[in-house]
């Protein structure tokens, strides 16, 4: 195709995100080069996105960057990408426990790993964190298994259940370890909002946590219920802001809206109750989850619950005297915490001891499924190539 670059890509599914998965040595070397070029793949900036492959959602403006690792304790490396819609920038302050998930099984199809039969696990190094995560992926004849009997709220039907362990990513983002602050709870006053107590924890990806009450919430709430709602958008977002120049991640609160959209996260604690799966209508009975929970995702609420973001929240339950500790109602060290979000259930697998006022995270599970939606060529403009 003439005045045309061709880049092998592949779209999967890898829990309730959709991505493109990238092989490293397609990519410029050049940083700034790389990044104009991954925007160009993606259509962005453009509200619809509509020159791309991106899907004009956070959810679906996500990439993974791949490759092989020469580090002993891992197989390959990855790095996590957030692509901007309306902005040209693509965002690797933080990761994506769904896009993660399709790692493994990327890897996996693409030869960078010796697939073993049953279970391969994939040491899969994160460059954004710092961090090893392990992938544990069902193999059938030597490729990735898709079809499988696990069920996700998010996803239509089921797949093949890909387990992924993060308990190795403590403190990756603020580096800080599980409460950066030092405290479980602090009380902040905000501009615009007053008072107001959150709780920092930093464990697979640093959240912000809040009681739903505090901001005149249920933590039942719709998606759109939240996002038509300017006013109280703007003050989630100033909660968020704050919460970040306070624990040292960005230089003023307001830098923290402008540089940093989408990390840490605000999470709203509700009190329980049923509520409908805006997805599907189905009623969610209190019954069957242990905490409920909305979160904020560049600044719009998140349709399911983030990968990552589940595995911080069910840490967070298991240390005392936070936002969402005070608010569980699971049994505590059981193992599993249920996670009630806007469209179902999502279980954590955990496995952490308190102590001396030591927090040791020995496990943090979450399963996915993931699924190659395509494998092809994408086309990006030669001229691009010519960026100075």
């Amino acid at each position: 195709m003439h005045g045309a670059r061709a880049i092998n890509a592949t779209i999967l599914r890898g829990g309730t995100s959709k991505g493109v998965y990238l092989l490293k040595n397609e990519l410029p070397a050049d940083p700034a080069l790389r990044d104009q070029v991954i925007l160009a793949i993606f259509g962005s900036p453009d509200q619809r996105q509509i020159d791309g492959l991106g899907g004009a959602d956070p959810l679906t403006s996500k990439l993974a960057i791949v490759g092989g690792s020469s580090r002993p304790d891992a197989d390959v490396e990855y790095t996590f990408g957030q692509v901007g819609i309306d902005q040209a920038k693509v965002f690797y302050q933080s990761i994506c426990g769904n896009i993660t998930s399709g790692v493994g099984p990327f890897a996996i199809n693409n030869s960078l790993v010796k697939a073993e039969e049953g279970i391969t696990v994939v040491r899969i190094y994160n460059t954004n964190t710092g961090k090893v995560i392990l992938a544990n992926v069902p193999v059938i004849n030597g490729k990735a298994a898709f079809e499988g009997d696990f069920a996700m709220a998010g996803v239509p039907g089921t797949g093949a259940k890909i387990l992924i362990d993060f308990s190795q990513t403590v403190g990756a983002l603020t580096g800080k370890g599980p409460l950066p602050t030092g405290n479980p709870t602090d009380r902040l006053e905000v501009g615009g909002v007053g008072a107001i107590d959150v709780s920092i924890v930093d464990v697979a990806a640093c959240q912000i946590y809040i009681r739903a009450k505090d901001v005149g919430l249920t933590g039942r709430e719709t998606p759109r219920e939240v996002d038509s709602d300017p006013g109280l958008t703007r003050k989630l977002e100033a909660i968020r802001a704050h919460a970040t120049w306070f624990v040292g991640l960005a230089d003023t609160p307001v830098s923290a809206s402008t540089e940093r959209r989408n990390t840490p996260h605000l999470a709203i604690i509700g009190e329980g109750g049923e509520y409908q799966n805006h997805l599907t209508g189905e009623i969610v009975s209190p019954d069957s989850y242990d905490i409920l929970a909305r979160m904020m995702f560049m600044q719009i609420m998140h349709k399911t619950y983030a990968g990552t973001g589940s595995i911080c929240l069910a840490a967070a339950t298991q240390i005392p005297g936070t936002i969402p500790n005070l608010s569980f109602r699971g049994s505590r060290g059981s193992g599993l915490v249920r996670i009630g979000h806007p469209a179902g259930i999502i279980p954590i697998e955990t496995d952490i001891s308190v102590g001396n006022g030591a927090i040791e995270v020995r496990r943090a599970a979450i399963a996915r499924t993931a699924r190659t939606i395509m494998e092809g060529r994408v086309y990006v403009r030669e001229s691009l190539f010519n960026y100075d």
